[in-house]
């Protein structure tokens, strides 16, 4: 049996990058999207290319319901899924005075509550595995700008290490807290160069060097409830 992975916003930017680089390592890939489908689609083809099996799935991680779904569905077509990434998120802006119920809502539904679901989903249908979350640097902050997203990835924070006592010793938990690595869409290389400003390392980072943390987490089998910073030390300055 083949094994495989799940990735949440398989598609684009970072996430695309985890799913071709767990292809590469031989990996079949259930590749998650919502509204990315064009995108999806050539990454799926890029994988195909490299020689290893890659299905879509589509869900709107918004609703809890749907995500619960999510990896039964994945295991009809990938019965060795074992490694799930909960990679996608949303990130706006929106300060504590201007957010409203819905807003809330699916910030949290998105950020903490898909992957909350869809790791108590694939803990049940795997029976073993890792799970890698996608945090921020900012989770050691305590920032009030782009206030829900933070508010959120503070709480993944803590679930990634309470899974990795709940589950051991069958599932290994955790995380990655990327730093200045891509702008925001819409953004551009000045908006790196302010958020690697103050880093010890003088510097952004690039998408390789989250990719050698993935593949530390992925690789070493004696590591769990860790929160790996890949942000050139900017976590030490808060």
């Amino acid at each position: 049996m083949r094994k495989a992975a799940l990735v949440t916003g398989g598609a684009v930017r970072i996430g695309k990058e985890i799913s071709l680089n767990l292809a590469r390592k031989g990996y079949d890939i259930a590749l998650h999207y919502n509204s990315s489908e064009k995108e999806a689609l050539a990454t799926r083809q890029l994988i195909l290319e490299g020689g290893v099996n890659c299905e879509l799935f589509r869900c709107d991680l918004s609703s809890a319901e749907d995500a619960k779904e999510l990896v039964p569905e994945v295991m009809k077509s990938f019965e060795g899924l074992c490694v799930l990434v909960n990679n996608a998120s949303i990130f706006e802006n929106v300060g504590f005075r201007d957010v409203t119920p819905e807003f809330l809502e699916t910030d949290m539904a998105v950020n903490f509550k898909a992957p909350f679901f869809l790791s108590q989903s694939f803990s049940a249908e795997t029976g073993e595995g890792l799970i890698v979350n996608f945090l921020d640097t900012r989770v050691k902050k305590i920032p009030v700008e782009h206030f829900c997203y933070n508010l959120s990835k503070k709480s993944l924070y803590h679930l990634t290490k309470m899974l990795a006592r709940e589950l051991a010793p069958d599932f290994r938990v955790n995380a990655i807290c990327p730093g200045a690595i891509l702008a925001p869409p819409g953004q551009g290389e000045d908006y790196l160069r302010k958020m690697a400003r103050g880093a010890p390392m003088k510097r952004a980072g690039s998408i390789e060097d989250i990719i050698n943390a993935f593949n530390y987490l992925l690789e070493n089998d004696y590591v769990t409830g860790e929160c790996l910073f890949v942000d050139g030390g900017k976590s030490l300055t808060y």
